[in-house]
């Protein structure tokens, strides 16, 4: 359920470690059941970015506005409140844990002692949501795959109802079927109605799910294009900052055969 107006709104954002300029002027908008994907090359901001809406970093200057109101992201707990859940590349799992341990880790049922059934009943609830292929939520992490793992942080990411969540390179050092299965747990976020901020080094990925695409080049916005109709070569100069490389070159030489 995509929709016109912005749920998330950053505008002017900028972040100086020191002399170090790691933002400066950066725009960013995410509707409701909307992916955005961010790209640049490593140092580009991403990163900082990410904190910035998880609340590890606070922004020097510009302005953040969330559901039409100004907000201020000074913590991670402001930024859960306000609705905005980050999954990290790291995932922050604890594999001798399983999965139901994992999902309300921190935040687990009690009424007179700890609620195993109604944990486990919940569990099931944000898998299915996600049409998840995990055999049994009692299966420690560590026996799970990339994309079964993926499927956990994600679905934790779910318990505090956000309107956004923010994936930090999802499919990173994932095979080929583990990265189509968090693709399709990225478009079923999307049918949910929440918006997706989809941090990514891979162009595939980054096109096949992608409604836009915003990159930045040393810190600040460097385009902002419509993922159906942008060309890899358009993305990769955007990225470098050079219109002729070896990536633009075959991009070419594949659409001149």
């Amino acid at each position: 359920m995509k929709t016109d107006t912005a749920v998330l709104s950053l505008r002017g954002i900028s972040k100086n470690f020191g002399a170090v300029a790691a933002l400066t002027d950066v725009d960013l908008d995410v509707s409701a059941g909307q992916v955005v994907a961010i790209v640049g090359d490593n140092g580009a901001g991403k990163s900082t970015l990410v904190k910035v809406l998880a609340g590890v970093h606070r922004p020097d200057t510009g302005t953040i506005t969330f559901a039409g109101r100004a907000a201020t992201i000074d913590s991670p707990a402001a930024a859960h409140a306000l609705g905005i859940a980050t999954v990290f590349q790291d995932l922050a799992l604890c594999e001798n844990l399983n999965v139901v341990e994992n999902l309300f880790l921190g935040r687990e049922i009690r009424r007179s002692r700890l609620d195993e059934v109604a944990m486990e009943t919940r569990s099931w609830e944000l898998l299915r949501q996600l049409s998840a292929k995990i055999p049994t939520v009692r299966i420690p992490v560590a026996s799970l795959s990339g994309g079964q793992r993926q499927t956990v942080a994600i679905a934790r990411s779910l318990l505090g109802d956000p309107k956004i969540i923010i994936l930090d390179e999802p499919t990173a050092a994932l095979g080929v079927e583990q990265t189509a299965e968090v693709l399709n747990l990225i478009e079923r976020l999307r049918e949910r109605g929440l918006g997706v901020l989809m941090i990514s080094h891979n162009m595939e990925d980054v096109r096949a799910v992608a409604d836009r695409v915003v990159v930045l080049r040393l810190g600040r916005n460097n385009g902002v294009f419509d993922a159906a109709e942008v060309s890899t070569e358009d993305l990769v100069a955007a990225i470098t900052g050079a219109a002729d490389n070896v990536a633009t070159r075959r991009e070419r030489e594949r659409n001149n055969r």
